[in-house]
């Protein structure tokens, strides 16, 4: 029996704990609000699901999926994730996290970041750069026609062969973008990033802008990222879009 840990239950989370159950893996779940508030998702998700702490899901998991803000990275229980395979969601969003010089500046990746924190952990970067509507809309089973492929980066090949066999039942394949520190490849606003797994992706550019100049201007935020239905990404197409990506540190992107 195969157990899924989360530390953040939130959209992403919660979107593959829904395709981890779907393939019969347990899933423990857990959020910064404590066990009580995940009630209704983890009864919805059915008996495989059970919600519990942080430091809970950690030790239950035989992956752990941190999907948290990055802001909120130091929470991370790392005694309970020391020798854990750990896929790491994070995106670094200014606007949202507030700044870190060593990032701004590219003298190191958000993922190398978080894995300095749990040192004890194997971290393998993962699902950060496509959007949560297309998590569930793209997944396929193994072998399936029309099945689209995901980057991830490690420094350690065990784990990430790990994660790679864990995201082959979620429903996806996966490319090698090598180690952490190359993991800004798949970096928000990059050319892998959630741009290529939509079908109208000028759609998506344009919500972009607007949502950009929302954010400087210091209004609310008003415009609704389109919905989507997805578009396959095939793995060499993503090898390609990761060979000729180029940096875009977070002073030069849309959203910043």
């Amino acid at each position: 029996m195969s157990t899924l840990g989360f530390i953040g239950s939130g959209n992403i989370g919660s979107r593959l704990a829904r395709l981890a159950v779907a393939a019969g893996i347990d899933v423990v779940m857990s959020n910064s609000r404590g066990p009580a508030s995940l009630a209704e998702k983890v009864a919805a998700l059915g008996a495989r699901a059970r919600a519990a702490t942080p430091e809970e899901a950690a030790e239950a998991g035989d992956w752990v999926v941190a999907s948290i803000p990055l802001a909120a990275y130091r929470q991370l229980p790392a005694a309970g994730l020391a020798g854990k395979v750990v896929l790491d969601t994070t995106n670094y969003y200014p606007f949202r996290d507030g700044h870190f010089e060593e990032l701004d500046s590219g003298r190191t990746t958000s993922s190398e970041l978080v894995q300095a924190q749990i040192r004890g952990a194997h971290l393998v970067k993962a699902f950060s750069n496509v959007g949560e509507q297309h998590l569930t809309a793209l997944a396929r089973p193994s072998g399936a026609a029309g099945r689209s492929a995901l980057p991830i980066a490690g420094d350690s090949p065990e784990a990430k062969a790990r994660a790679a066999a864990l995201i082959d039942r979620l429903g996806f394949d996966t490319v090698d973008a090598g180690p952490l520190a190359e993991g800004w490849r798949f970096e928000p606003e990059t050319t892998p990033y959630v741009m290529p797994y939509f079908s109208d992706p000028e759609a998506f550019a344009r919500s972009l802008v607007e949502l950009g100049e929302e954010l400087r201007s210091g209004g609310t935020v008003r415009s609704a990222r389109p919905v989507d239905a997805g578009a396959p990404l095939p793995a060499d197409r993503l090898r390609t879009l990761l060979r000729e990506s180029t940096r875009k540190l977070p002073g030069d992107r849309v959203l910043r």
